[in-house]
């Protein structure tokens, strides 16, 4: 469990707007991941991409260099806590608070019932592929957009993965945060050691959230 009273979390969310724009949902399909990823079996030998550095002018980089960072590999761990969503990735040694079950400064009220999660940050990384794997069979939504930085809130997916797979993500692929349906989950992740992250917030670029839909637990 994590103690999210001691938590140092990488990356302090914004709040303050009262708008939110919601993504279509769709079930988890190899076809429908096209571009973006595909599901996976067996996370130990599906492999990771790794992306090789950029050459920085006409001279190109020497073959067999730039890309051997290597994957690294840990438990990526999610909670729910009074209707916040925090999470711990061991395998960088980053916290963070990823969203709200409803807006941020009336979690008092809401029900324990979640119906969506206001996401305020999504990212790429751009060095290589990430993925996530259902540690206890955890179902799951998240947000994907196709490669691009000229990134809006309209160019979001979400897919729901009921966890019985798991998901890989290609490099440069748009992500926001895996919201567990459950109280708790953890994920195994696998990913770039040298982690690379490009990001967009909602909340200051667009004056929204990003509202994820989650389906409910019957």
């Amino acid at each position: 469990m994590i103690d999210t009273a001691t938590l140092k979390i990488a990356h302090e969310p914004t709040i303050g707007v009262r708008r939110h724009h919601e993504t279509p949902l769709l079930a988890a399909s190899d076809e429908n991941l096209e571009g973006y990823g595909c599901l996976v079996d067996d996370p130990t030998s599906h492999p990771i991409e790794i992306v090789q550095w950029p050459a920085q002018g006409w001279r190109a980089i020497d073959a067999n260099t730039g890309d051997q960072g290597g994957v690294t590999e840990g438990l990526f761990e999610f909670q729910w806590h009074q209707g916040s969503l925090f999470a711990t990735n061991n395998a960088v040694g980053d916290s963070y608070l990823f969203g709200w079950s409803d807006w941020p400064d009336e979690l008092a009220t809401v029900s324990a019932q979640r119906e969506r999660a206001l996401i305020w940050r999504a990212n790429y990384h751009p060095d290589g592929g990430q993925l996530f794997f259902p540690v206890n069979g955890a179902a799951f939504v998240i947000p994907l957009a196709l490669p691009g930085d000229d990134i809006a809130p309209e160019k979001f997916v979400s897919f729901f993965c009921d966890g019985s797979r798991g998901l890989y993500l290609h490099p440069n692929v748009w992500h926001g945060a895996v919201v567990p349906l459950e109280d708790e989950a953890a994920f195994l992740d696998r990913q770039g050691r040298v982690h690379a992250r490009v990001s967009v917030d909602f909340a200051k670029e667009f004056g929204c959230y990003l509202s994820v839909p989650l389906p409910q637990i019957r």
